[in-house]
């Protein structure tokens, strides 16, 4: 069974919900805290064993790709000036994965931005995770990031696995929603997938979570997918037609997503992650204190 060591990453959408900031800086550069979004999301890839990550990305994206390109004359300014500590973070990111690039011509959908990596994966295993959704572990307990779960349990089960999250209710129909056998805490065997169900026709809570490990397969049943509304080509619609030929699994994660597709949740992820780094939350927990405060 082959090593999971190429990632795919999606990063082609417009990022309607965060205009008029993702008019020219894609979402993906959005910063959480000390560093662009998306780097968390290859770091994460990296830490789960990959060494090589295609971006999928699209026209005016092209900050994104720079983003981990090396420029020689900024790095020469901060050694300069002892200042090098600032890139260790994406020096060090650098030194173990081989950072990729391919554009999605039109925006057709998630799947079929998938769908551009099929000669660059080739016939292995690959992790996918959407570049607009970061994860943390609990503070004082620690628990694996999802790339790591999802690459584990491939390497038990052989299939296809996706990150599963848990939703009230009044959520489901937000989500792409699982069904299937419990073969241990933690664990299923799919055997449905039903793309934004209402409460009352949701399999269970299990919602899809932004993070998966696909088999090469996938990429037969993306090209047998129908488009759907706005002639977009799903990955769950492919994903059922790939468990209608082939076993899936889905984990439940032990982290936490925290999503930067709109000002809210992007504010919110912000002030989880500043609160899990000292120095940040020294400075920024007396003004959110005063604020709070202080009448609206």
């Amino acid at each position: 069974m082959a090593e999971v060591r190429k990632a795919v990453i999606p990063a082609a959408g417009f990022g309607t919900r965060m205009l008029p900031a993702a008019k020219a800086v894609p979402k993906e550069l959005l910063p959480v805290v000390d560093r662009p979004t998306i780097q968390y999301v290859v770091e994460e890839a990296a830490a789960a064993g990959a060494d090589d990550v295609l971006l999928v990305t699209s026209r005016g994206k092209r900050a994104v790709e720079d983003h981990f390109d090396r420029n020689a004359e900024l790095e020469q300014r901060l050694a300069a000036g002892g200042k090098e500590a600032l890139l260790a973070s994406l020096n060090a990111l650098a030194a173990k994965v081989k950072v990729h690039s391919v554009r999605q011509p039109s925006q057709r959908g998630l799947g079929d931005a998938v769908n551009q990596a099929r000669r660059h994966v080739g016939s292995e295993p690959f992790l996918c995770l959407l570049g607009d959704a970061v994860f943390s572990t609990p503070a004082g307990a620690p628990a694996p990031l999802p790339s790591r779960q999802l690459v584990d349990a491939y390497r038990e089960f052989g299939t296809s696995v996706i990150g599963l999250e848990e939703v009230p209710p009044e959520k489901v129909s937000r989500y792409g929603v699982v069904g299937g056998r419990v073969v241990r805490e933690g664990v299923l065997q799919l055997d449905t997938l039903v793309e934004k169900p209402s409460p009352q026709d949701a399999p269970s809570r299990l919602a899809i979570a932004a993070r998966y490990v696909l088999t090469p397969a996938i990429f037969d049943s993306l090209d047998a997918t129908q488009p759907g509304k706005g002639g977009e080509v799903q990955l769950t619609d492919a994903l059922r037609l790939l468990l209608s030929r082939e076993r899936i699994h889905g984990v439940v994660l032990r982290s936490t997503r925290h999503d930067i597709g709109n000002v809210i949740d992007w504010l919110r992820t912000n002030l989880v992650f500043a609160s899990r780094d000292a120095a940040s939350w020294a400075a920024l927990r007396p003004l959110l204190e005063s604020l709070l405060k202080t009448p609206p």
